[in-house]
């Protein structure tokens, strides 16, 4: 019955959130504080697991081809493929779930407890609007940019890592990563972004919203925000892959 009642407070809150700004100036210098926030800042993160992932995409791929039937740039396409298909959207969105869920639900939250939003709402200020629609356009704006930096890393990570490991040339490598590649698996994997980046600040916006306590109690709702939105990503990433893959 718990999740029940949250769901419905989740979806009632929704429809307040997407409602129109009372001021559009205030809306985009938030807007634009956001994507600073949710987006230009975790650049870094991201850039550093890409990297490192695609490199050991590559060497894991590359020390298991025993086969001599597969040819060798198949190092590169399976690194092209695990990259565009699951890392880069599915994988990274998980580690900003916690990153980023878990601020957007302490910046609310604390809001909440120190009666912040209370003093909004007095003023007349939909609280919901102002707080949490900023956030969320800026994450289903910024998060693709991410994921896009993210393939592009990737795939220089695993070159890096192969080269330097004298595995496969550069030649064979661009060739894996050109062989059978498809433009709309790059859709599909900026699509699910999307969906994931709604997620994670929603849900994280919503235990924020609705805490109820002191310190102690924004940090328990830090936690569930990212429990939860980790397990509505995956949940969307299997419907999603059904959706558009099959």
């Amino acid at each position: 019955m718990k999740v029940i009642e949250n769901i419905g407070k989740y979806i009632l809150m929704l429809r307040v959130v997407f409602t129109k700004p009372e001021k559009w100036s205030v809306f985009r210098k938030r807007l634009f504080d956001e994507i600073e926030n949710i987006g230009i800042k975790s650049i870094p993160i991201v850039s550093l697991m890409s990297v490192f992932m695609g490199g050991v995409i590559a060497l894991q791929t590359a020390s298991n081809m025993e086969s001599p039937f597969l040819p060798e740039y198949t190092v590169g396409y399976i690194t092209q493929s695990s990259t565009i298909l699951e890392f880069s959207p599915t994988i990274l969105s998980l580690i900003l779930a916690g990153k980023i869920g878990s601020n957007v639900t302490s910046e609310i939250g604390t809001m909440r407890v120190t009666e912040q939003i209370d003093a909004l709402e007095i003023m007349g200020v939909n609280s919901l609007n102002y707080l949490v629609l900023p956030k969320i356009c800026a994450a289903i704006l910024f998060f693709p940019i991410l994921v896009t930096i993210s393939i592009g890393l990737s795939l220089l990570g695993g070159w890096l890592a192969l080269i330097s490991s004298g595995l496969v040339s550069t030649e064979t490598y661009v060739l894996g990563i050109r062989s059978f590649f498809k433009v709309y698996f790059v859709i599909y994997a900026l699509t699910k972004t999307v969906a994931f980046g709604f997620l994670i600040v929603s849900i994280a916006s919503f235990y924020g919203y609705f805490t109820k306590g002191g310190a102690l109690d924004v940090g328990r709702a830090s936690t569930r925000a990212v429990v939860n939105s980790s397990i509505a990503i995956l949940i969307a990433n299997f419907f999603l892959t059904q959706m558009m893959l099959l």
